[in-house]
Formats: C-alpha cells, sequence, structure tokens
C-alpha cells in the first residue's frame, strides 16, 4: 500500500511537472514580406530568379520589352534638336540695326562740328536725331519680337524634355529590381509572360532578422519595455528547441481577445497584448514555426 501511495504521488509530480509552462508567452515566427508588381506593361524578356533564391537590395532580376518606349524617346529627342535649330540668333539678328545706328552717331557727331562753324543747318542735326530715334525704336521692337521667339522655343523645348525625362523612368521601370535585400518566398510570373502594371511578379522577406509575434498578459505586459532583452525558443517539436537572443521592438497599444492557436501564462485572462520580438535567424528558423520567450 505504501509503495503505490509513493507511486501515485511520483505520477502527481510528473504530471505537474509536464504541465508547468515552459513559456511566459507564445507566438509564431513571421517577417516583413515584400511583394514585388510590375511597373510596366508588356512581354517579360527575362526574369532569371528562383523561389529560395538569396538576392540584394537593386539587384536587377529581370527586364520587361521597351523598344517602343526607346523609339518615343529617339522621336522625342530628335524633336527637340529641331525646335532648337529654329531659335533665331539674336545677336546677328540685330546686328545690321546696331550698325545702322553706330553710323547715325557718327554722322550726328560731324554735323554737330559743322553746326558750330557754321557749315551746316539745325534742319540737318534734327533730321539725323529723327533717324536716330526710329533707328532705336526698330532696334527695341525687334529685340522684344526676337527674345519672346527665343523665350517660346526654350519653352517647347523644355516641355519635350521633360516629356524625355518621363519616359526614361517608364525605361527604368521596364528594369525588375529587387527593392530588398533577402529570400525569394514566391514567385508568380515567368519569362515571356505578359505583365501589366501592378502584377505581381515575386515576393521577397529577410529571413536573416525573423521576429516572434508573442501574446502577453495585462499583468506581464508591465514587466517588459521596447529594447528589452528576453530569450527566445524556436520549438522544434518534441523536446528540440533552440534558444536565441530576442528584442522587443513593438509593443501593441490595444488588447485583443486571445487568438485560438495561443497558450496563455493565465487562461484566465481573454485579452492580451500583441509583441514583436526581433530574432537573429541562424537559418534554422522558419517562418510559421512555433516559438515562445521567457522574461528574464
Amino acid at each position: 500500500m505504501k509503495k503505490i501511495i509513493i507511486f501515485l504521488a511520483a505520477v502527481v509530480l510528473f504530471t505537474a511537472c509536464n504541465n508547468e509552462k515552459k513559456y511566459d508567452a507564445e507566438g509564431s515566427f513571421e517577417s516583413d514580406e515584400v511583394t514585388v508588381s510590375a511597373e510596366a506593361n508588356g512581354k517579360i524578356l527575362s526574369f532569371n530568379l528562383r523561389e529560395g533564391d538569396e538576392i540584394q537590395a537593386f539587384q536587377t532580376v529581370g527586364n520587361i520589352d521597351s523598344v517602343q518606349i526607346y523609339l518615343t524617346k529617339l522621336q522625342l529627342e530628335k524633336n527637340v534638336k529641331s525646335v532648337s535649330s529654329n531659335s533665331p540668333d539674336v545677336s546677328k539678328q540685330i546686328a545690321i540695326l546696331e550698325e545702322q545706328i553706330r553710323k547715325v552717331n557718327v554722322e550726328h557727331r560731324r554735323v554737330e562740328n559743322l553746326l558750330k562753324d557754321g557749315a551746316a543747318t539745325q534742319k540737318q542735326l534734327d533730321d539725323l536725331d529723327s533717324q536716330l530715334a526710329v533707328l532705336q525704336s526698330q532696334l527695341e521692337a525687334q529685340k522684344s519680337s526676337l527674345n519672346n521667339s527665343v523665350s517660346s522655343i526654350n519653352a517647347q523645348s523644355s516641355s519635350i524634355e521633360v516629356q524625355i525625362d518621363q519616359v526614361n523612368d517608364k525605361l527604368a521601370k521596364c528594369v525588375i529590381v529587387s527593392p530588398v535585400s533577402g529570400t525569394v518566398l514566391a514567385k508568380y510570373a515567368q519569362a515571356g509572360e505578359f505583365t501589366a502594371i501592378g502584377k505581381p511578379l515575386f515576393k521577397i522577406a529577410d529571413l536573416q532578422n525573423v521576429y516572434l509575434r508573442a501574446y502577453l498578459t495585462s499583468g506581464q505586459i508591465a514587466r517588459i519595455k521596447l529594447g528589452q532583452q528576453v530569450k527566445v525558443f524556436a520549438d522544434f517539436g518534441g523536446d528540440n528547441t533552440h534558444e536565441y537572443q530576442g528584442t522587443i521592438e513593438w509593443i501593441s497599444s490595444k488588447s485583443e481577445f486571445t487568438p485560438k492557436n495561443i497558450q496563455t501564462d493565465d487562461e484566465r485572462e481573454n485579452l492580451v497584448y500583441a509583441v514583436k520580438v526581433a530574432v537573429k535567424n541562424d537559418g534554422f528558423i522558419k517562418l510559421g514555426m512555433y516559438g515562445g520567450i521567457v522574461i528574464n
């Protein structure tokens, strides 16, 4: 009878130990995923990418047909040259009038000297003044007209150059580039297919820097703060777990009902707070894997 009691006590103790929770909070591992979509319409000429590939930020991974866009650019560049060639040379256009004014000024000074000696009449001098005034008015009018022509042509050239910049932007968007560094999770298109603006091409995530989204009760939330170090455990099933160092990088400002697949330290708690714990991945952590944290 004594042995039976001891055995039952051991069973109860073993069960109690097994039922003891290992973690202060638990959840699953996630990562910031980026879905890269097409920014141009056309046939995909090349798309050298496979699921699982590690790529760097701003790395070119494919190209979309851009022949028609490039031809439009060539046409616009020729239009700029054509418009610019019509721009008048102001200095040459007014050179004749300026020479006439110079000669009249010379004659004006000569008649002034002759008038002082009585060898010329006042009418001759007045005629030269009138002629000089007419030439000056013609010069100002021609300058104004030529400057207006130059401004108009420059405006046309600037407008075409803006169109060229727009075309260059479209050409740049025909190049498929990864916006971030990471691992390709999924590929949605193949070379030879037609794509359109906004159509997803591939999904990428930084698997070297993941985070565990866990849930803490209102009692536990008072024990943590942003930047705090905690222990993170990746659960591979059974007793196979890996321990990592984690950092609290986000704490929800609102409570929510406990997700059905999550257990809390106190099952009487219906409302919990979500937290994100940043973890440096050594390659073993997989997205969606179960994990837990222990608050130091």
